[in-house]
């Protein structure tokens, strides 16, 4: 008769054990979960908040973007057209304190779950790399290395490309990008900066990485295409004549050298020239 409360109580323990179990396991388990997150936002992909209105239409004040942090790892370097997140070269942004974040917000930008009040950073999209050549006189258009850019596709409605700031012509030191806002009659970019060291520029290593989409709210979800006025190829066509040109440069005295030893050839006695 005492078989089915021994069995009874037996289930009981066999509960009370498994609760006790996942109890000592849950820290453990969330412990795994803060530190993927950490690993994620270091190495991976990280979430940022736009805070101003420079990049309209493209991004909106409020929008939560993510960037793709890895592929600097692997030595990749920011490409015409992207829009990247960049820490302040110095003197970009104003000297305000940023508001005092509370502990909830310490903790989700701690993981990436959120972006860091603390940080001084900036998105904009890359216009010109390093050994372009940019500018933009009048109304626009931006040019790179002689190129009209043909940038109505992004642009806020009813700006100039120039934004009423002209500029340039301004030759990217290498290592270094140029960067302006979609909003440009409402970006202080590189236009704003040439004053300082680099003329405005950005080194690459400042940048955070590509904002590739935006993730927040839902109903804006969408990603961050290049342009398609960034593929021309004519973009580069400065920067692929520079090896033709050295050759030619190095070819010369070469062909110069070769002509001489013939002609001194011709002219001894019994010598034939060489072809």
């Amino acid at each position: 008769m005492g078989r089915p409360w021994d069995e009874e109580e037996s289930g009981s323990v066999k509960k009370a054990k498994q609760r006790r179990s996942f109890w000592k396991e849950l820290p453990m388990l969330i412990g795994i979960a803060l530190l993927l997150a950490l690993l994620i936002k270091t190495f991976l992909v990280q979430a940022f908040l736009i805070p101003s209105d420079s990049m309209q239409n493209t991004l909106q004040r409020g929008d939560r973007v993510l960037v793709d942090k890895l592929t600097p790892w692997f030595g990749s370097e920011p490409k015409r057209g992207e829009v990247v997140v960049f820490h302040d070269p110095g003197g970009w942004l104003d000297e305000t304190p940023p508001p005092e974040p509370n502990a909830l917000q310490k903790a989700l930008s701690f993981v990436g779950l959120m972006p860091s009040a603390e940080e001084r950073d900036l998105i904009k999209r890359v216009i010109a790399v390093g050994g372009d050549t940019v500018e933009c006189h009048g109304k626009g258009p931006v040019e790179v290395n002689g190129k009209a850019l043909k940038e109505g596709s992004y642009l806020f409605p009813g700006n100039t490309p120039c934004g009423d700031r002209a500029f340039g012509p301004i030759k990217v030191p290498k290592g270094s990008i140029w960067v302006m806002g979609d909003h440009r009659q409402n970006s202080r970019d590189s236009r704003y900066h040439t004053n300082l060291q680099g003329n405005g520029t950005v080194e690459t290593k400042q940048v955070v990485g590509r904002a590739f989409t935006i993730a927040w709210p839902i109903n804006r979800w969408s990603w961050l295409p290049v342009p398609d006025t960034f593929d021309q190829p004519a973009l580069n066509k400065a920067v692929a004549a520079a090896p033709a040109a050295l050759g030619l440069a190095g070819a010369v005295p070469i062909m110069a050298w070769r002509r001489r030893r013939q002609t001194a050839r011709a002219a001894e006695p019994g010598k034939p020239a060489s072809g």
